[in-house]
């Protein structure tokens, strides 16, 4: 039974659900009522942990609250957390009770307990306002929410505060441009085109823009300018569409990350495997950039603070001998997904490009179809050195997928329209922030809305 069904199923169910739940909650869990004091500090989940609220009250008013509450994740969390003050048992059983409610797995709720908890005690977060947002964001991925309607206006509103730098720089000049012509007229094109070239959206890609955005409003035979931040909506829309593509992978799946030193890329690598562990996937992250130690540890240190899998061999080694060792490690235990680092030194960059090359070939001999995906990350403050970046990896070894970094930290964000334009490859990715929750699925025409909202 898919997930939403067994929502539908779990809010039509009749009004003894409450207790049915609670039930087999019980039977589930193994779980025992007597109460308990609230622990003075915070323990570990375990099972043989004694419940934190008396008898199954507790367990009765959360299912009513959460059957009465609109079907949505933010206010089922709402629910689970009324009451809650800190981590701790109590905290864990209402999850674990949220889970069940759910007809999730016993085995997949005690394993999101545990690596949230683990996280809670390394970062040193006590109380529920210190980590909402990142037990919302996991839950999310966990429960495969991400479409939901809550959560894309929370990704909506992410996505505003992050690009607010970039769209002072555009959409303020471009209300400016409005107010002051009366017509699309040459002049009125001229300085837009000088606005897109502040924002970084460079030469070629802002002569193109404006030859599709005369064509839109010849077709719409409008030189209005109220007229035009539709027109130019639209096109953007366009612009970021992605087509279709072939999802499927003979597993494991290989992603290969290429990019420059300083761009983000170890946290991007990161980020990637938070969120496929919070998706049920089991990660192993390899350390290709065999030519810097310090990209080796900091690797170590990610996959540790993580709990995924991790490989690397010793400084100096040959970058493809540990692609291909990471692959038959994939392949031995069972790893759905394997993320690996390459070098990003482009004082040499004509042997990285055929280094990259000798990557893909060793990784496609090991494993056919391997890398499924190479995803190239830029630093979205670099502007036109970002371009010309996707242009020098994209020609030498080929680019599916780019991920997008810092755009939350740069009035230069019009290079992501130049990226798309010019190389119509997919931006999947955008990078809003320092935490986990931060790197974010791209959505054009949410991006496009963002922008020119007033």
């Amino acid at each position: 039974m898919g997930f939403f069904s067994k929502v539908k199923k779990f809010w039509q169910s009749p009004e003894d659900a409450a207790q049915q739940a609670v039930d087999q909650y019980l039977k589930d869990t193994g779980a025992t009522p007597p109460p308990s004091a609230e622990p003075e500090q915070r323990e570990q989940p375990s099972e043989a942990q004694p419940a934190t609220q008396p008898g199954q009250d507790w367990q009765k008013e959360l299912t009513l609250a959460l059957r009465q509450a609109e079907p949505r994740l933010s206010e089922w969390l709402n629910a689970v957390l009324d009451g809650v003050d800190t981590a701790g048992d109590q905290l864990w059983e209402r999850l674990a009770f949220l889970f069940s409610a759910l007809d999730a797995p016993e085995t997949e709720s005690k394993d999101f307990i545990d690596r949230f908890a683990k996280w809670l005690d390394e970062m040193g977060y006590e109380n529920v306002p210190e980590f909402r947002s990142e037990l919302q964001y996991r839950l999310t991925l966990a429960l495969d929410l991400e479409d939901e309607e809550d959560e894309r206006d929370r990704l909506f509103l992410k996505l505003s505060e992050g690009i607010s730098k970039t769209k002072e720089q555009i959409t303020k000049r471009i209300d400016g441009l409005l107010a002051s012509h009366s017509s699309m007229d040459e002049d009125f094109w001229e300085e837009f085109e000088e606005i897109l070239i502040m924002a970084d959206v460079g030469m070629e890609a802002a002569s193109r823009l404006m030859d599709n955005l005369k064509e839109r409003a010849r077709k719409a035979d409008t030189d209005n300018p109220e007229d035009f931040k539709d027109i130019l909506r639209d096109e953007l829309e366009e612009i970021f569409k992605i087509g279709p593509r072939i999802q499927a992978v003979n597993p494991p799946e290989v992603v290969m990350m290429v990019g420059v030193n300083g761009v983000g890329k170890t946290t991007t690598i990161a980020k990637l495997a938070h969120r496929a562990q919070m998706q049920g996937k089991k990660v192993l992250i390899a350390a290709g950039d065999t030519f810097r130690a310090a990209a080796i540890d900091q690797l170590a240190v990610w996959a540790k603070r993580l709990d995924c899998g991790f490989f690397s061999k010793d400084e100096g080694s040959d970058p493809a001998a540990v692609a291909y060792e990471a692959m038959e490690k994939c392949v031995a235990e069972g790893y759905d997904l394997l993320l690996l680092d390459t070098a990003g030194r482009l004082h040499t960059k004509v042997n990285l490009m055929e280094e990259l090359k000798k990557i893909r070939r060793v990784l496609g001999k090991k494993h056919e179809g391997a890398p499924h995906r190479s995803l190239l990350v830029i630093d979205a403050t670099t502007g036109q050195n970002a371009l010309s970046q996707t242009k020098l990896f994209h020609e030498a070894v080929g680019v599916d997928e780019i991920v997008l970094t810092k755009l939350d930290g740069t009035a230069k964000g019009g290079v992501v329209v130049a990226v798309s334009l010019q190389y119509q490859v997919p931006i999947t990715y955008v990078g809003l922030g320092e935490k986990m929750e931060d790197l974010r699925p791209f959505n054009g025409k949410d991006f496009a809305k963002a922008l020119l909202a007033s």
